[in-house]
């Protein structure tokens, strides 16, 4: 990693405006000298797709950040993120945002969880979320951090905020769903944000 610096500038591998506001906040909330920002990697959607089929979490976050640092300068991030079920071999994994097929919505994931946990109960039911996210330059890889955050699966959704899986995944520390944490709450206790707070504190180390 390099040493530590006074700025940085970091390209989202990805044309999804919602998830570079998430980090932006994060940036922001982050306790640090130096000066962060962050910006969508200019055209994305115009460049070559790059197909996550990897088995990891880590995996598939340091392919794509290494196939579109080979496409534009600068110092390019990109993760990967889902939940992960021991009862249910680890399912549904790197598989999260398809669980249910590739076009099918959240509630038809959730359902299907739902489904796959019936008659499960107790230790059975946990469950956590995991979040890898890696840094590369010109195709050179430049950190990869992961994070995770444990609970378990309700029977039934929680909460009207948030997506995903969060209205099932209960979180003992807070006594609550993700779906009913505040923003600020999430920020801090989420997988994504420890992940992000890990990658960041490599510039200040």
């Amino acid at each position: 990693m390099r040493a530590p610096v006074n700025a940085v500038r970091l390209f989202l591998a990805s044309s999804n405006a919602g998830k570079l506001a998430e980090y932006r906040v994060l940036a922001e909330n982050f306790s640090s000298s130096i000066s962060i920002e962050l910006a969508l990697l200019p055209g994305f959607d115009g460049l070559p797709a790059y197909e996550e089929t990897a088995p990891t979490f880590a995996e598939n976050a340091l392919g794509k950040a290494l196939h579109y640092s080979r496409l534009r300068e600068g110092l390019v991030f990109a993760d990967d993120s889902g939940l992960a079920v021991p009862a249910l071999g680890g399912a549904p994994g790197v598989r999260s945002a398809r669980y249910a097929g590739l076009e099918a919505s959240s509630e038809e994931c959730n359902r299907k969880l739902l489904g796959e946990l019936s008659g499960k109960n107790g230790p059975q039911r946990a469950a956590y979320f995991v979040c890898a996210i890696a840094l590369a330059e010109q195709g050179c890889a430049r950190a990869i951090v992961t994070a995770r955050v444990d609970g378990e699966i309700l029977e039934s959704p929680r909460g009207s905020g948030r997506f995903g899986y969060d209205p099932l995944f209960f979180f003992p520390p807070l006594g609550k769903a993700f779906a009913e944490l505040s923003r600020e709450e999430k920020n801090e206790h989420s997988h994504r944000g420890k992940a992000f707070r890990r990658l960041l504190s490599l510039f200040t180390a």
